[in-house]
């Protein structure tokens, strides 16, 4: 039986446009979890990899709210507490679906922790927007008292930013590896992991982003995946996206996806990681990377929708 680990991206959890509510968090895990039990019926294995955005946000922002009560959690705690959030909802969804459908699978979360190199130049640079907007005297306050550091939003305001270090392994994959391998649907690496560093035996907990496609990539060569399919709002990758004739792209070699990405053909925050990731899992062994929409999701995997990105030697 054939693996495959698919990368739900934040259109899994709220649709674009969407109000930021339980009920519409919950719909849109219902509906990926539709194409979760898809992808099973069609005979694969399967780890779902989940972003975490919109709700680590909502977590700082009741933390804020809430500063006169109760002391505020690091990121990292926060980004831990989204896992099992959002990971309950999509275990709950999925496991309702094939209740329904009649199909024996169990379905479990795995708290995910994502090893990062202390020294990784990002740590020095932190570039990833997270949490609420300020004014700027709030912001420069905000510096002084907690150590944050600030920057203006390119769209208003001032926000804290974060390290985003690049992954390099994926502390659960032993356990990951067995229980898919006993048919469990496993939920994991939510956000990209938790980040941490090693001190000897010991994992220390980092403030930052791990960006969760790259986490995804790691994880799929790791546990033995044939397939990283990375599920997004789009239907193909495009060239030329944004621009007057963008033009679908059907299947890319790594050398031609990587040459895209040199020219500078992707956005850097939003297709550009996701490149990335899937050129390096490619890279790194595995049969094929797919980026489509969810909609998409058991025709990607059949060769019929979204993007394919296939070694530099495959005719």
């Amino acid at each position: 039986m054939e693996r495959v680990v698919v990368a739900l991206g934040g259109n899994a959890l709220l649709r674009r446009g969407a109000e930021d509510t339980f009920e519409e968090m919950y719909r849109s895990c219902r509906q990926a979890a539709e194409r979760i039990a898809d992808i099973a019926a069609d005979g694969w294995q399967v780890v779902v990899t989940h972003g975490n955005g919109p709700q680590v946000g909502r977590i700082l922002l009741q933390q804020e709210a809430a500063m006169g009560a109760v002391h505020p959690m690091p990121l990292d705690v926060c980004g831990a507490q989204s896992q099992g959030q959002i990971g309950y909802l999509l275990q709950v969804t999925i496991g309702d679906v094939f209740f329904e459908r009649g199909m024996e699978r169990p379905v479990a979360t795995v708290l995910t922790l994502t090893r990062v190199r202390p020294d990784d130049p990002a740590f020095a640079n932190p570039t990833k927007f997270v949490g609420p907007y300020y004014e700027q005297a709030e912001a420069r306050q905000l510096e002084a008292d907690r150590g944050y550091t600030m920057k203006a939003d390119p769209h208003g305001g001032w926000r804290r930013v974060v390290p985003s270090p690049t992954p390099y392994s994926i502390v659960e994959t032993p356990l990951i590896a067995r229980l898919v391998a006993d048919d469990v649907i496993v939920i994991a690496a939510g956000g990209g992991g938790v980040p941490v560093i090693e001190d000897g035996p010991r994992l220390i907990g980092k403030e930052g982003v791990v960006d969760k496609d790259l986490a995804s990539a790691i994880l799929a060569k790791e546990v033995g995946a044939s397939t990283l399919l990375i599920l997004t709002d789009v239907k193909k990758v495009q060239r030329g996206y944004g621009s007057f004739y963008p033009e679908d792209i059907d299947r890319m070699t790594v050398g031609e996806a990587r040459a895209m990405l040199s020219r500078g053909e992707f956005g850097a925050g939003s297709m550009g990681p996701k490149i990335e990731a899937a050129t390096g899992f490619v890279r790194g062994g595995g049969a094929r990377a797919v980026i489509a929409d969810l909609d998409d999701a058991t025709d990607a995997l059949r060769g019929a929708a979204g993007t394919d990105v296939v070694p530099d030697d495959r005719s």
